[in-house]
């Protein structure tokens, strides 16, 4: 479709950084503190202020445009972020670590958000936004295996620093093109006065706190197994085991989007959330790198799944003028989920080691499965016909 090259293109190099952010500052801080306690709460602070601010982003550019509000936004986040560097280089005090991060996550944006926002505007109400949605899933999860594994290497090779330089100059470029692609770009659509925000609605506060449960997976996995790999004596192998997570949920979507689905999205959430927790369960009994990858890879699978049809209800249940924002909740909800998770495992991993911290993983997703099967009736009104 015309156009459509230019807006897929620039979003994924600009938010190829979201799988290399929280982990190039877990290498970074631990490299030059020894603790991953520390790691993990700054890393934690970036998630939280991004969830924090992704909802209010959504809201600005279902108001504004997206183009006007996003090139301020990610030239704060490039200064935010050298900053936060340059406070580890000069050993500067804990305080101006979390100041600078906060300030690194409050203008990190959600671009993915945007980009299946545009997509929505383009093909919404069309069967062709299943594929779509399938492919941006899938072209997270290429982010989410290359990502782990370029920044940890660039750190553990090169310099603490490489992985998040270049994390830093993929987002600015990035983001700044997909800024300039105008003729995608949705609507500005007029709100009521009072127009409540779509986390009120019941289906999309359920897909939220099932999101922040699948969040604290992600983020406990990601500073566990970097002290798994520590502790089996190979540090450098981490951004491969979590490469692995992913490479199982690119591989799912790819399969999941090539089908055309009779069961209902809610049939096939339910049933990617059960899978997700039975594929965790053996992480927690594993004591190896090659058994831990594969165990990560068949967890994964049903990472994409669960996603795409997350996202795909948010487009039939989001009021139409505020589909950012509600898809910016779904990122928010994971966004706090990630710091929970992150904090959560890097405590247990400095307390008991990180074979047994997995635990806080498989115990998170249980949690989402309890929260999406207890709700799931909220969850009917995304199988009647979407009115974006």
């Amino acid at each position: 479709m015309p156009g459509v090259k230019g807006f897929v293109v620039s979003g994924f190099f600009g938010r190829a950084p979201m799988s290399m952010l929280g982990l190039g500052i877990i290498l970074l801080i631990s490299a030059f503190t020894g603790s991953y306690t520390m790691a993990g709460a700054v890393a934690g602070t970036v998630s939280v202020a991004l969830a924090v601010a992704a909802p209010l982003t959504g809201r600005l550019a279902d108001r504004f445009g997206q183009g006007r509000i996003l090139v301020p936004l990610v030239l704060t986040h490039a200064a935010a972020l050298i900053a936060l560097m340059l406070c580890v280089r000069s050993g500067a005090p804990h305080w101006t670590l979390y100041v600078t991060g906060t300030v690194t996550g409050l203008t990190a944006v959600s671009l993915g958000s945007m980009v299946r926002a545009r997509w929505t505007h383009l093909l919404g109400g069309s069967p062709k936004l299943h594929i779509a949605f399938s492919f941006e899933s899938v072209a997270d999860e290429v982010i989410f295996v290359a990502g782990p594994a370029l920044v940890t290497a660039l750190a553990t090779l090169i310099n603490p620093y490489a992985g998040l330089i270049v994390a830093l100059a993929s987002t600015l470029l990035g983001t700044l093109f997909f800024a300039a692609q105008r003729g995608t770009e949705p609507p500005v659509r007029p709100a009521g006065r009072h127009s409540r925000s779509p986390v009120t609605v019941p289906g999309i506060a359920l897909l939220c706190g099932v999101f922040l449960a699948m969040g604290a997976v992600f983020g406990s996995v990601d500073i566990i197994t970097v002290g798994f790999a520590e502790e089996h004596g190979s540090k450098g192998m981490s951004g491969g085991l979590l490469a692995a997570f992913s490479a199982g949920s690119m591989v799912s979507g790819l399969w999941y989007g090539a089908r055309s689905w009779k069961l209902t999205l809610r049939g096939r959430f339910v049933r990617a959330l059960l899978f997700f927790a039975v594929g965790l369960t053996p992480i927690v009994l594993i004591g190896n790198l090659p058994l831990m990858a594969l165990a990560l890879f068949v967890a994964g699978m049903a990472i994409s799944p669960t996603l795409i049809t997350g996202y795909s209800m948010i487009e039939r249940l989001a009021p139409p003028h505020l589909l950012t924002e509600g898809m910016a909740w779904l990122s928010t909800s994971v966004g706090f989920g990630v710091a929970l998770g992150a904090w959560a495992g890097g405590r247990m991993t400095d307390a008991f080691g990180a074979s047994d911290a997995y635990a806080i993983s498989l115990g998170s997703a249980l949690l989402a499965v309890l929260i999406g099967l207890a709700g799931s009736g909220l969850l009917r009104a995304s199988e009647a016909p979407s009115t974006a």
